[in-house]
């Protein structure tokens, strides 16, 4: 992991990836861009992992893009892509669906456990397009949150546009997206933005990380998947979804230690992936 994600590893599993550009309000340069994309990168393939906690060091989650590239833009420049190895040509999908910079929200999306964001002091433009991507939510009442990209004469593109319509009416999307203005975190739990509110969103973050770590972690996955595919799926597609995940969890051995345990009525002891 390089310098701007410190990683933490729990002993159930949980993981904290917590942004470290600190003096900078964690905003995005291309050192952040990569930093994420490799971190949900190497979850994605991490058996051990039961749930994730992503955070922002110091006063913000994360300020956006860093002004330094919006610089570059002003004098001709890629902005962040063109310093960050994922090539300046934005319609150049680089991951699957998506290019470089929508891959830093959307990644959060492939990596087979919950991703859970806790958000305290900003969430601009970029920074909150990546806790858009997570799972979950945890958001402080006082947060500032803007889609601040209509400010620099932009739209929304690291999957702003598909995220934020999964949470929010239509209309409220737009005017967010035309005006830029900013909202609380109040107004973001109103809205859909936040999955709830906390005074203290890492520390209500990890309780829930480890609530869920202490679960099934197949049926957790099973779980993940199934609403990942609901997004995009037919009702018909859904539905047989449903029981091609239910029938390989019956009978299994995680399932039938969650019986157990609740008929023994026990801490359950679950095998690993």
């Amino acid at each position: 992991m390089n310098a701007r994600i410190e990683w933490t590893r729990h002993d159930d599993g949980v993981i904290e990836l917590q942004l470290t550009r600190a003096d900078k309000m964690n905003a995005l340069d291309p050192a952040m861009f990569d930093a994420l994309i490799e971190a949900a990168e190497r979850l994605r393939n991490d058996a051990g992992a039961r749930a994730v906690v992503i955070s922002g060091r110091g006063k913000a989650f994360c300020a956006g893009l860093d002004m330094q590239s919006f610089e570059r833009m002003d004098q001709g420049g890629a902005g962040v892509l063109g310093e960050g190895g994922a090539g300046a040509d934005l319609l150049v999908r680089t991951h699957g669906l998506s290019n470089a910079a929508q891959q830093v929200a959307m990644a959060w999306r492939d990596v087979p456990v919950p991703v859970i964001a806790a958000v305290h002091g900003v969430a601009f433009g970029g920074g909150l397009q990546v806790a858009l991507g997570a799972d979950i939510r945890i958001v402080a009442p006082d947060t500032r949150l803007s889609v601040m990209e209509i400010k620099w004469g932009l739209v929304p593109d690291m999957a702003g546009m598909v995220l934020m319509r999964e949470l929010a009416r239509t209309d409220v999307v737009r005017e967010l997206t035309f005006t830029g203005r900013i909202f609380s975190g109040e107004e973001a739990l109103k809205i859909g933005f936040a999955t709830r509110l906390s005074s203290e969103p890492l520390a209500d973050a990890l309780r829930l990380a480890h609530d869920i770590a202490a679960k099934s972690p197949h049926a957790i996955r099973a779980g993940k998947r199934l609403l990942n595919a609901s997004l995009s799926h037919s009702a018909a597609d859904m539905l047989l979804a449903e029981s091609v995940e239910q029938q390989a969890l019956i009978g299994s051995a995680n399932q039938t230690e969650a019986v157990r345990a609740n008929i023994e009525r026990r801490a359950p002891k679950f095998a690993g992936v």
